[in-house]
């Protein structure tokens, strides 16, 4: 793979200087559309120690308008990263519609280096992979353009260019000692780097490999390539179909919605309520003190019908624990910023650091359910939040947090029971509004996406509880139970 960027490819000053005032209008021009068709950009600059991956950047910001394009360069990850899952701190810097963000250091970076050092074995290598081309298609499907470059140079060039640099005394401070220790190991290096490019070429995010021996070379075949590429996207997006709603298809008639099998009629009197009630918060208050002694973290969402008792639920569950150690996160519409990211964006910023119980009051399951009934996404947003939602717990999972999903279900009588309550009590005025009434002649729909989504999101990691709850004493304790349960069975 690297043979072609070995050829000692050279580009005079002179040409350098003939194509650099087309180039840095083209780029300028293409930009500007870019930021008004509202089309992220992500640009990964690779490569070997030495090669010129910082000149080259360098030279994308003097060459493009700085106040649409930020550079992440990222070296070793903080405490606060180290608690979430690893791609928590690339999902943070995720440039917005319109803009451009450039990693220096990238998804690429650790997996590489943990392979050449045997720090991980090839196993590990191997879901890093699959989990960097879903994470890259993700972002390719939400509209974004992703530019991978591997500047490259043999092994005596690079020992050349570090030798260079060490020997100048305003140079030298760009080589470190792990260059040099990289550089003993430059073989192995090559192979799984070779391996990882391979397998992570996808049409969605190519990898453009380009020869760093030559500046002026090297400066103008990432300008020509990035100019290209976003004309190109451009174009594509000009041709674009214009974006339909979901097209909800209910379940069959002959096909038992998953809701309706659960018992309404379940109630716990109010004495046993009470005694149980006590009983199960002082177990929980227990555990979650565990949880934060162990540095576990725990993701807990609550999703219902409208006046299902989400509130209520979690409100016994935080008496009963000390508010250092949980968080809720009550979750409605999307800011501006928001929309302006992929969707799942705004709900990786909210992952709990370690000793942490975090509560969803709703959650990214709205994009399955309300969302999808309002037209507030397109058929294809819809279609695939559902690997999406399945990719982002199970990255939760697999780093060791204990992801537990509740949905809280009343029949369509007792909703309207309720509604009446709260229209009727002067304090739960607040809780009813127009909407909650106009939600009620869609009820069959929800079923139906309720249904879906209970099918194709129940893992074994991330497991459903459906809690019937008419009876709200009873959906409480069965809340708390079971939320006690999977947390015990953690620790």
């Amino acid at each position: 793979m690297f043979e072609t960027a070995e050829l000692g490819q050279r580009v005079t000053k002179e040409e350098f200087k003939s194509q650099e005032p087309a180039l840095r209008d083209g780029l300028l021009a293409v930009q500007r559309e870019l930021r008004n068709a509202g089309l992220p950009v992500i640009i990964v600059m690779a490569g070997v120690d030495g090669s010129g991956k910082g000149e080259t950047v360098n030279l994308l910001m003097e060459w493009l308008d700085p106040r649409g394009v930020s550079v992440n360069a990222l070296s070793d990850p903080s405490d606060e990263e180290l608690e979430r899952p690893p791609f928590y701190r690339f999902f943070r810097q995720l440039p917005a519609r319109g803009h451009m963000g450039i990693f220096l250091g990238s998804w690429y970076t650790e997996p590489i280096r943990a392979r050449v050092y045997r720090e991980n074995k090839p196993s590990d290598l191997e879901r890093m992979i699959t989990e960097i081309v879903q994470f890259e298609k993700m972002l390719a499907d939400d509209g974004a353009l992703i530019l991978k470059f591997w500047l490259h140079l043999s092994k005596k060039d690079q020992e050349r260019r570090l030798k260079t640099l060490e020997s100048d005394r305003l140079t030298r401070w760009r080589v470190r000692s792990e260059d040099w220790k990289n550089f003993r190991r430059y073989g192995r290096f090559r192979r799984i780097c070779e391996e990882v490019l391979r397998k992570t070429s996808t049409k969605d995010a190519p990898w453009h490999v380009v020869e760093g021996k030559d500046p002026q070379f090297r400066y103008l075949a990432v300008a020509h390539i990035v100019m290209k590429c976003l004309k190109d996207r451009l174009s594509v997006f000009r041709s674009r179909p214009a974006p339909r709603p979901p097209e909800i298809v209910p379940v069959p008639p002959n096909q038992k919605e998953i809701l309706s099998t659960l018992d309404y009629t379940k109630a716990v009197p109010a004495v046993e309520y009470r005694e149980r009630l006590q009983e199960l918060q002082g177990r929980l208050n227990l555990l979650a003190r565990k949880i934060h002694r162990k540095k576990h973290s725990v993701v807990v969402v609550f999703e219902g019908s409208d006046a299902a008792g989400k509130g209520g639920t979690i409100r016994r569950m935080t008496e009963a624990m000390d508010a250092r150690t949980y968080q809720v996160v009550p979750i409605c519409a999307p800011t501006d910023e928001e929309r302006a990211h992929p969707y799942m964006w705004r709900f990786w910023r909210k992952l709990p650091r370690s000793g942490q119980i975090m509560i969803f009051d709703r959650s990214w399951y709205g994009r399955v359910l309300v969302e999808a009934v309002e037209g507030f996404c397109t058929d294809e947003e819809w279609v695939r939040a559902y690997p999406e939602i399945n990719d982002f717990e199970d990255h939760l999972t697999r780093h060791g947090t204990l992801v537990v999903k509740f949905w809280l279900a009343i029949t369509k009588d007792e909703q309207a029971r309720r509604f009446k309550e709260r229209q009727e009590t002067s304090f739960k005025q607040f809780k009813i509004t127009a909407e909650d009434w106009r939600n009620r002649e869609k009820w069959e729909l929800y079923e139906s996406l309720v249904h879906r989504m209970v099918e194709r999101t129940s893992t074994s990691s991330a497991p459903w509880t459906l809690i019937p709850a008419n009876d709200k004493n009873y959906a409480r304790l069965q809340a708390l139970q079971t939320l006690s349960d999977r947390i015990d069975a953690m620790v």
